[in-house]
């Protein structure tokens, strides 16, 4: 067995965006990052040749090019607003080659144990070449950064298992030769964004007939309206501060209203009317599901409740014969490599693990975690922030949370256990930049307190100031709020005005009432 070569040696878990920018990070910070690949070629995810991969050919990414990418590189000229599957997988080589982390990554290499070691502190990584013999080495920092989706989660439908149709039953991540289902009857299951984005898929193929059934009934945000994505004013900074200050009622109220007056409510295209509490409902994301709806093209069914050969039975008391079932049905959190020790310290089961701050666990030293949050909203901006808090708090940048602060921060996430577990994607945002010092001044620069305030949260915007600061990030952040006409001046409108006055005196009497309560 290796012996590590120097404290600053850090296993990564995967060669996805997470390991890969995390990667960049701890290098830059005089780490020697060593990245585990599973598969052939990195993109975690993005590489829809991986066997560990969802991606199907067509797939786009969800969130725009300028949240689908890290603060310091640009997709090429010529890359669509929303870019393709393909389109994000060459960006993240490039992202590679420009930080020099191809030598660093081995690929075909799977994690078959991480463990803790009886030597000075260290975690033993037991690792296996394709074709090849167990190694073991030991290192001083552990990052995992293998994702949580790649462990399709099976709902129980009773007679499932024993469906007759000529397609058959698959879960989404296996949902890549959408030809096949051309000429059948398909019912896809699930109402987050894969189960809609393959309901419209096929219904824009032209397949003979495609039900869509799920257990509730989603709010659908769409991906851009009027010409201007939805992300970019949707998820924004004056949101979390709101949520901060303001009552909850008040909040939910604002985002609904912001949900109708930009793509409508289910009911109106002819779906299932969602719950009128918006937290009940919940939301999701989806361009053209609600108007292929209203054009049937597809029609909605409530979940099903038993399969018996080809015939469906729905909670509606109606059946229909169907000749292929997908499941969209999400997936579960898969650390198998995990030992036991580590497993039972960390209370993993299939939706969760006690960590801080999503990170640090306070009896783990020297271990971490990344991208294993479920969010709605752009997931590349917030890869970026964790990971650098990772390695800020590692070199000594930003301090290292105490394991009191740890204790409470796991304490308050084993308080949400059983609930639901997406997080909001402004105030993961705003929690990440506040531990890494980074968190802008919107009234510093008068030209980008509009976007600021009410623009995108596009990574760019989070190295204008503290460690690692860019000095042209003003100018790239101002582009970014311009695209699409999100943010075309930097005036206040008189209600983005009133807006952030009415957050900036709540802030103030927060403030005075905490100096109270300590009587400083």
């Amino acid at each position: 067995m290796s012996q590590p070569g120097s404290s600053k040696r850090v296993a990564i878990v995967g060669a996805g965006p997470g390991g890969l920018v995390a990667g960049r990070y701890l290098a830059a910070h005089g780490f020697e990052p060593v990245l585990f690949e599973q598969s052939g070629d990195m993109g975690g995810q993005w590489n829809a040749q991986g066997a560990h991969s969802g991606i199907w050919p067509s797939m786009r990414a969800n969130s725009t090019r300028e949240m689908t990418c890290f603060s310091d590189l640009r997709y090429e000229p010529g890359v669509s607003l929303y870019p393709r599957n393909q389109d994000v997988l060459a960006y993240l080589h490039r992202y590679a080659e420009k930080f020099d982390l191809i030598r660093r990554v081995r690929l075909r290499t799977s994690i078959e144990r991480i463990e803790r070691a009886s030597e000075g502190g260290c975690y033993r990584v037991s690792s296996k070449p394709e074709g090849g013999a167990l190694q073991q080495e030991l290192f001083d920092y552990v990052l995992i950064a293998s994702g949580r989706f790649h462990k399709p989660s099976l709902p129980a439908i009773p007679g499932l298992e024993s469906f007759t149709g000529s397609g058959g039953v698959a879960h989404s991540f296996q949902y890549k030769k959408p030809e096949r289902y051309r000429d059948l009857r398909v019912l896809v299951c699930g109402c987050n964004i894969s189960a809609l984005e393959i309901a419209s898929d096929l219904a824009m193929m032209g397949t003979q007939r495609v039900l869509s059934a799920m257990r509730r009934q989603r709010y659908i945000l769409q991906k851009i309206t009027g010409g201007v994505p939805n992300e970019h004013i949707a998820f924004t900074r004056w949101g979390a501060l709101a949520a901060e200050v303001f009552p909850l009622e008040q909040v939910v109220a604002g985002i609904k209203e912001f949900i109708l007056r930009t793509s409508g409510s289910p009911e109106q295209y002819g779906a299932f009317k969602p719950a009128d509490n918006l937290f009940e409902a919940g939301v999701t994301l989806s361009q053209s599901y609600l108007p292929l709806i209203a054009e049937g093209r597809i029609t909605q069914k409530p979940w099903p409740t038993e399969v018996r050969g080809q015939r469906v039975f729905f909670q509606d008391g109606t059946s229909e014969e169907v000749d292929a079932i997908i499941l969209g049905t999400g997936y579960d959190l898969n650390l198998s490599f995990l030992s036991d020790e580590l497993r039972q310290t960390l209370s993993v089961d299939r939706q969760h693990i006690d960590l801080h701050h999503f990170t640090f666990h306070p009896d783990l030293e020297g271990l971490a975690f990344m991208g294993l949050f479920l969010v709605g909203g752009p997931f590349f901006p917030l890869l970026e922030l964790q990971a650098r808090w990772i390695a800020y708090a590692w070199a000594n940048v930003r301090p290292m949370p105490s394991k009191a602060e740890m204790r409470e921060g796991v304490a308050r996430y084993q308080a949400r256990r059983g609930q639901p577990q997406e997080q909001v994607m402004e105030a993961m945002a705003l929690m990440f930049s506040r531990l890494l010092g980074v968190e802008p001044d919107v009234e510093k620069d008068p030209r980008l307190t509009r976007a600021l305030l009410f623009g995108p949260l596009s990574p760019v915007s989070f190295r204008l100031t503290g460690p690692d600061a860019l000095p042209d990030a003003a100018e790239l952040y101002a582009a970014d709020a311009a695209v699409c006409g999100a943010s075309t001046s930097p005036r206040l409108t008189d209600e983005e005005r009133m807006r952030f006055e009415a957050v900036k005196r709540a802030l103030v009497a927060r403030a005075e009432t905490e100096r109270s309560s300590t009587g400083s």
